[in-house]
């Protein structure tokens, strides 16, 4: 039905003389225009981007909950032995300002040399927890990238066996501005990984 229609709009292009001249005057522009609307209208339109809540997905995980709780923890603690560290480095530098002026140039040199080292302590100490390889980088690869894996692959599925094109994540696509909620898929996502919302 909707083919025979595309080759009946066709038809009605060829039939008016649609050339790349005929766009000359309002006639032959509004025949083209009817006539393009018209196979548009006549092609079956079905929805082939669909959307999750990612966020909303791994909120009911709980193996992505308590994955993340840990790496809160561990993060925590790291910043406090950081802090530590840095505090102590502020404090050795505060002694050396008020007893400076009864050292010798040596001791000066001395504490000088202690206070860039253990600052330079604090930063190596913050870089290997926190740097872009540091340890909580690689923990949180340990800890959530099978998840996050897990959930793809549920995506994935889904999609294929629906024959969708694309699925955007709602919670990160910031210029979406409206979607209707009969396309989120976030519910069939969590089943596929078992949950249900």
């Amino acid at each position: 039905m909707a083919f025979s229609r595309f080759n009946k709009s066709i038809k009605m292009l060829y039939k008016c003389g649609f050339t790349r001249t005929c766009m000359t005057n309002k006639s032959d522009k509004f025949t083209i225009f009817y006539c393009t609307a018209h196979i548009f209208q006549s092609l079956p339109l079905k929805a082939s981007a669909f959307f999750i809540n990612i966020a909303d997905i791994f909120k009911n995980v709980p193996a992505y909950e308590m994955a993340n709780e840990q790496l809160n923890q561990l993060s925590q603690r790291w910043q406090k032995e950081v802090e530590a560290v840095g505090k102590e480095a502020e404090t050795m530098y505060q002694n050396y300002l008020s007893d400076k002026v009864f050292l010798t140039e040596e001791q000066v040199k001395k504490r000088e040399e202690e206070i860039v080292a253990k600052e330079k302590a604090a930063t190596e100490l913050r870089y290997k927890y926190f740097g872009p390889e540091g340890e909580l980088y690689q923990k949180r690869q340990t800890l959530l990238k099978p998840i996050q894996d897990d959930v793809y692959n549920a995506v994935k599925k889904v999609a294929e066996e629906r024959g969708y094109q694309t699925i955007f994540d709602r919670a990160s696509a910031s210029d979406i501005i409206y979607a209707s909620p009969r396309i989120d898929v976030s519910n069939e996502v969590l089943a596929k990984l078992g949950y249900s919302n």
